[in-house]
């Protein structure tokens, strides 16, 4: 059986339909039923699971909190604990390889925040910040993610920049005794383009990043040895003839590690690109409507489809994902407030 945990917006300021924290039984016949909604602090977005698959932690989004969770034997969750970790809007959450810690990337805070991860699965103190500098002192580079490269030992994080900030993506060498972490390698994006969210190949070789205003996705190689990034390509996310504003979203890549997805906000899309198979570059071979508003997030569950997670339309629509690069709708909906993120969990 899949497990879904949905993470939402609450708050009337994000103009939310959310509810809480929830939790779906993805059936055999493809049906979500849900399990539970869990109401604890407000924005509880972006999430992540623990190594061993025991614990869930949320991030919530605009204010400056962290949370855990117990996944019980039913798979519905047990609120531990929540953190104020001081730096504003956390928009992303992983946990280290060893599973000590947990690592929260801040937006407005600009910084990335290591946390002790106690015996009981509850989040302790912070033990280690990286800040990324703004253009004067008191301002933000406004970091928006932390992925991991395969190995675990660096840390790729992209900052959009926006006013009073430098738009960045850099790898960071991570140090498990201390939780801190030290810059290896730095790409500097265009004024305005807005680096967003990456995704690793599995060979650890090509990493792919979406910049948000410039509705880019640019090509990088990594060294593993030197913990270094080269930019090689860049194309664009949304079609030569898509005039109208456009925001890039998510970027991942399918589990057959062949292609290459970006979502785009407002003009509700999903761009598709092959990668080459001996150089990594990409090409695209289509766009295709995600069938609701504001993808702001998406990604492959372990049955292989494709759920796109429409914000402003409270949908998760869910597609067939085939071998020549096309997105297929199962005319699968999941109707629920506000969704921002869909983790997957299987027993």
């Amino acid at each position: 059986m899949i497990y879904a945990y949905v993470g939402c917006r609450t708050t009337k300021e994000r103009n939310a339909r959310g509810e809480g924290l929830k939790t779906y039984a993805i059936e055999p016949s493809g049906q979500w039923r849900e399990l539970q909604c869990l109401v604890t602090e407000p924005n509880p977005s972006y999430q992540t699971l623990d190594r061993e698959g025991k614990f869930l932690y949320s991030v919530h989004g605009d204010f400056t909190k962290a949370s855990s969770y117990k996944i019980l034997p039913d798979h519905t969750l047990e609120h531990i604990n929540t953190i104020d970790i001081g730096g504003r809007n956390p928009v992303d959450i992983t946990v280290d390889k060893e599973n000590r810690r947990v690592i929260v990337a801040t937006l407005q805070g600009d910084t990335l925040y290591s946390i002790e991860r106690n015996g009981d699965g509850s989040l302790g103190k912070i033990v280690s910040a990286f800040t990324y500098e703004g253009k004067e002192p008191g301002k933000v580079s406004t970091i928006h993610q932390c992925i991991w490269d395969r190995s675990m030992d660096y840390l790729f994080a992209a900052a959009q920049g926006r006013v009073n900030g430098y738009g960045q993506f850099r790898a960071l060498k991570y140090d498990k005794e201390t939780g801190a972490f030290a810059e290896t390698s730095r790409f500097m994006a265009r004024t305005w383009d807005e680096p967003r969210h990456a995704a690793v190949h599995p060979n650890n070789r090509w990493v792919y990043l979406c910049e948000e205003k410039g509705n880019k996705v640019l090509y990088f190689q990594f060294d593993h040895e030197r913990g270094t990034l080269e930019a090689l390509q860049e194309l664009s996310t949304v079609p030569e003839t898509e005039t109208g504003y456009s925001d890039a979203s998510e970027v991942m890549i399918d589990l057959s590690g062949r292609y290459v997805l970006v979502s785009n906000r407002y003009t509700d899309s999903i761009a598709v690109y092959r990668i080459d198979r001996t150089t990594g570059y990409l090409k695209n071979v289509g766009f295709y409507p995600c069938l609701g508003k504001t993808p702001r997030f998406f990604c492959f569950a372990p049955n292989g489809r494709c759920y796109v997670a429409n914000e402003d339309s409270d949908t998760i629509i869910e597609f067939d994902f085939d071998s020549s690069g096309r997105l297929v709708p199962t005319l699968d909906v999941v109707r629920t407030g506000s969704p921002v993120c869909i983790v997957f969990a299987q027993d």
